[in-house]
């Protein structure tokens, strides 16, 4: 084996121990589309187009993963959805 093809393997290996996590929002009957539109563009960097589509999937679906990433990145931004009155949790 090959140095290159050595070094590509380890870096395969590496980026599978990486454990990604989910923040799942729920549905709820007392926030608006665009309130919850306008907290998933600040809080979880969507762009307009991403917020509208997950709150529409969330409202007829009742959840959906509005972000993923490693969990010490999500934790701060799924307590931001907790206080601003959103049901969310990272799986």
């Amino acid at each position: 084996m090959s140095t290159k093809e050595r070094i590509s393997e380890e870096l395969l290996l590496e980026e599978e121990v990486v454990k990604q996590s989910e923040i799942i929002l729920y549905n709820d009957d007392v926030n608006t589309f665009d309130y919850v539109i306008d907290m998933l563009i600040n809080t979880c960097e969507h762009t307009p187009e991403q917020a509208e589509q997950c709150s529409i999937i969330v409202h007829y679906k009742g959840k959906c993963t509005v972000k993923t990433g490693e969990y010490d990145d999500l934790k701060p931004r799924c307590s931001k959805l907790l206080q601003a009155g959103l049901s969310a949790e990272i799986v």
